[in-house]
């Protein structure tokens, strides 16, 4: 178990934007941060980072938390684990008290393949570096390759011994489970599944090793040159490209992806200096690897060699990228080179500058490959065009399209409005397929209006039922109030309010509406507020990592809306002042936006009095108690004047 002052001191050392740039591309807004969700797929960045409050939350998806929250979302960790990679990131010595064999069982099964694997890569780098016949042929093979030492650390690079038994037996005796070892696909039947190979350690995006791919070094023999580990519950081979956490913080740097198809392409361009290099390891890019480099940078640039059917091929695939609305440009390498051997023979100087003068638009370069092919067959180019407008009407963004239509017109000689109408054709075609995969994914919540229904004036149509609505539902204007108290005790409870009598923001809201608690309509709310009572009357330190952190996970949900969500006022308020007070922002002028926030909340328990008072005397009226009523009127007359001279502080229109 990790000691509460470590847990403290991790929560407090993280930094929320360090730690979900690590697997986000993060671009400013005003005083927060916004990228595109790591949780689910979106086109519109709906995913804010906050640095002031150290929180994450996502409008789109719903999740947020601090930084420990978002490591255990992201690795599926439970939160002493994400603690621990925190702590490793941030250099944070952490003294476990001894490891219990309940303890020790309750850990998942999830972290244990970690851990066999991390096993696995330091059993065969040993082979490697320490092992005459790991020596003579793998070390061989990666120094023909020209790689450093380091580099070969680094990367996690190894040898599979000859004998079949070896690393089984190794890992046994070390006291793996098999049950581990064979559903990760390092041994199958009780033998080594790799063997006599160099080997390749596939890293997740935080650097742990989740698979496995062999190189066999013989020649002319009948067996694949490369196998990999099975897809298992820490790796799925779609979602993950080679080299991505190596890669990952120079693609953000540089605003570019480069992109090329083997192990050792990656390896050797990192070496010389290109860090922005991941590879596909010779399979189509997927939707799961295109959101992935998305998520660093919307620019890819794809190296290919000089075999003209590999790259047409290729090209098929590619269709999708330009769908998710990313900048594709495409390489073509001299004649006979790959990535690995036109650096070798060039240089990284003169391998970066050839890289950055031939990339071509990717459509433009499909262009101009299949116009070479076609000549001035009819035929043959008339299927070109149809080719090429398909590829342009899947490009999301119409300013792009119409460039495209543009450029691809005059490189075909062909008139630009016969373009533009196929291309509108095919647009037209994707978008309705998709609403109809939509519409057919919802299944019951489709519902067909029939032909004659007065809701479509006598025509028969489908309509979407809207989806349900989440918790961050749109309130009535009555629970505004409340919802700002909440949101005001959370964020700034503990800040001082008055430097000269020493009391707190939340000493101060509370010694205000304590009478009142019991009258809040929204019961989440007021629990919130009776909470910060209860810490400040036994003299508990408030702050908003309590509520984040909460035990409830029903509280500590609402409790990172309430932090993220924007600023709620009633009608008028709302547009008369966007900002309270002053051009400041609000966690800059917590001490006037609590006084204005109480007075609201005043203001609404007084008008709600007088309407309950105003009652009172109608039913009054007919019962004929002339004392009663003119107690009441006293009484009116009373909160009236309260209530407009709350009204005129705050700049309110009272309408009756």
């Amino acid at each position: 178990m990790i000691p509460q002052k470590t847990v403290q001191e991790i929560l407090e050392t993280a930094k929320i934007e360090e730690v979900v740039q690590d697997y986000v591309n993060l671009k400013r807004r005003g005083s927060n941060m916004i990228g595109l969700c790591p949780f689910h797929n979106e086109k519109t960045p709906s995913f804010t980072v906050s640095p002031t409050k150290n929180l994450f939350k996502c409008f789109g998806c719903g999740k947020g938390g601090d930084p420990a929250r978002f490591i255990m979302e992201h690795e599926h960790l439970g939160f002493p684990d994400a603690l621990k990679q925190l702590a490793g990131k941030y250099r944070i010595e952490i003294e476990e008290k001894e490891m219990t064999p309940e303890f020790a069982a309750e850990q998942q099964e999830r972290e244990s393949l970690f851990i066999v694997n991390e096993f696995a890569k330091t059993f065969y780098q040993d082979q490697l570096l320490n092992t005459d016949i790991g020596k003579s042929v793998g070390l061989s093979y990666f120094k023909e390759r020209g790689f450093r030492e380091e580099t070969i650390k680094k990367f996690g690079l190894g040898f599979a011994p000859n004998q079949r038994g070896e690393f089984t037996t190794k890992a046994t005796q070390m006291g793996y489970k098999p049950e581990y070892l064979e559903k990760l696909g390092l041994t199958k039947n009780g033998r080594d599944f790799f063997w006599n190979r160099v080997m390749f350690t596939i890293h997740n995006l935080s650097g742990k090793p989740i698979a496995f791919a062999g190189r066999i070094l013989q020649k002319d023999v009948k067996a694949p040159k490369y196998i990999n580990s099975p897809e298992t519950d820490i790796y799925s081979k779609s979602k993950i490209l080679y080299g991505a956490y190596f890669a990952k913080r120079d693609i953000r740097k540089q605003d570019e992806c480069i992109l090329v198809e083997g192990y050792t392409d990656v390896i050797s361009l990192h070496q010389a200096g290109i860090e922005n290099v991941v590879a596909s390891s010779g399979t189509s890019l997927t939707e799961g690897q295109i959101l992935l480099i998305k998520r660093f940078t919307p620019n890819i640039k794809i190296l290919y060699d000089g075999d003209a059917a590999g790259i047409k091929a290729a090209l098929r695939g590619l269709d999708l990228v330009l769908e998710k609305d990313m900048n594709v440009k495409v390489v073509l390498l001299p004649d006979g080179e790959d990535p690995d051997s036109y650096l070798q023979n060039a240089g990284a100087t003169a391998f970066k500058e050839y890289i950055d003068q031939q990339a071509k638009d990717f459509i433009l370069f499909k262009t101009d490959l299949l116009l070479s092919e076609v000549g001035n067959d009819p035929v043959k180019r008339a299927g070109l065009v149809r080719d090429i407008v398909d590829s342009i009407a899947r490009v999301p963004d119409p300013f792009k399209r119409a460039f495209y239509v543009k450029e691809c017109a005059r490189v075909m000689e062909l008139e630009e409005e016969v373009l533009i109408s196929e291309t509108n054709k095919v647009v037209k075609k994707i978008l309705q397929k998709r609403e109809f995969d939509r519409n057919r994914k919802r299944g019951p919540q489709v519902n067909i209006v029939p032909e004659g229904s007065p809701t479509d004036g006598g025509k028969s149509k489908v309509e979407i039922v809207p989806p349900i609505e989440s918790p961050n539902k749109e309130m009535g204007r009555d629970e505004f109030q409340e919802r700002d108290i909440a949101r005001l005790l959370i964020a700034f409870g503990g800040e001082i309010f008055d430097e000269e009598e020493e009391i707190t923001v939340a000493e101060y809201i509370l010694s205000n509406i304590e009478e009142v608690l019991d009258d809040f309509d929204n019961k989440e709310y007021q629990d919130i507020v009776k909470k910060c009572l209860d810490r400040v009357v036994s003299k508990q330190t408030l702050s908003a990592q309590y509520f984040i952190g909460h035990t409830d996970h029903t509280l500590s949900a609402l409790s990172i809306d309430l932090l993220h969500s924007p600023y709620e006022y009633s009608d008028g308020w709302g547009e008369r002042e966007l900002y309270l007070h002053s051009q400041k922002m609000p966690e800059e002028n917590f001490s006037k936006d609590s006084t204005s926030a109480l007075m609201r909340f005043k203001l609404k328990k007084i008008i709600r009095l007088c309407e309950k008072n105003q009652q009172q005397l109608v039913d009054l009226k007919a019962e004929n108690d002339s004392n009663k009523i003119m107690r009441l009127l006293k009484v009116q007359a009373k909160l009236n004047d309260l209530r407009n001279g709350l009204a005129k502080e705050l700049g309110t229109v009272i309408l009756k």
